[in-house]
Parts: C-alpha cells; structure tokens; sequence
C-alpha cells in the first residue's frame, strides 16, 4: 500500500539554471529529458536529475531532494499521513510528458530536509 519501490528523481537547488544545463549536458553528458524556464530534467541511467531554480522562497534549501517513488500516491499520502509524516502540500501533478501525469507530495523529515513522494500515472 504505501511501500516505496525506488528513488525515481534527486532534485539540485541552482542559482543559474543554463550555466547548471550546461554543466550536466555538456561537462557530464547526461542526456536532457526536457528543460523549461525554472527546471531541467536528465537522465542518469534510469535515476532522473532534477535542476532547478527554486519553487518558492519556502523550498529553498541546501540539500538534493530525494522523490520517491510510489505506485499510488494517494493510497502512500494516506498511508504515511497516518503514520505522522509531516506533508507540506496535498498530492498534485506537476507535469504532463505524453500520456504520463507525474503527481508529487512533499514532506519533511525529521531534519528539517524537504523529500516528496512521486508517482507516474498513465492517462
């Protein structure tokens, strides 16, 4: 019901988005997903980067972010809920590549840290 299959994507809180592209498409060669104007996603062997500008002045923090990965995000929100995970948002999606909605919630841990979970529902 709840249980987590893998870590699905790390998030990289950055200052310069294209200067962050530049160095992770051109220095590492990961290959670009997609890029908007505030985040960038790269592949890396099936783990996805995430870089980007910070969401809001409350996300803003100094760690990577671990999105792990459920298989129904709302069943997992309920779940973890119960168990006193401290959520800072609801389930929502975040974006829409093809026929896949990826949804996310986003938690805090006992640190202070901000992670979320994250589902990939096909529509």
């Amino acid at each position: 019901m709840g249980n987590i299959t893998k870590i699905g994507q790390v998030s990289v809180p950055v200052k310069d988005l294209e200067r962050s592209v530049n160095f992770y498409k051109e220095l590492l060669g990961l290959e670009l997903l997609f890029q908007t104007d505030s985040m960038a996603f790269f592949d890396c062997n099936g783990l996805r980067l995430l870089v980007s500008l910070p969401e809001k002045e409350d996300f803003a923090h100094a760690s990577s972010v671990f999105y792990f990965h459920v298989e129904h995000i709302k069943e997992a929100y309920e779940f973890f809920k119960a168990k006193g995970v401290v959520f800072i948002d609801e389930p929502h999606m975040v974006a829409k590549m093809g026929q896949t909605e990826t949804w996310m919630v986003f938690f805090e841990d006992t640190e202070g840290n901000t992670h979320a979970l994250m589902s990939e529902v096909q529509v």
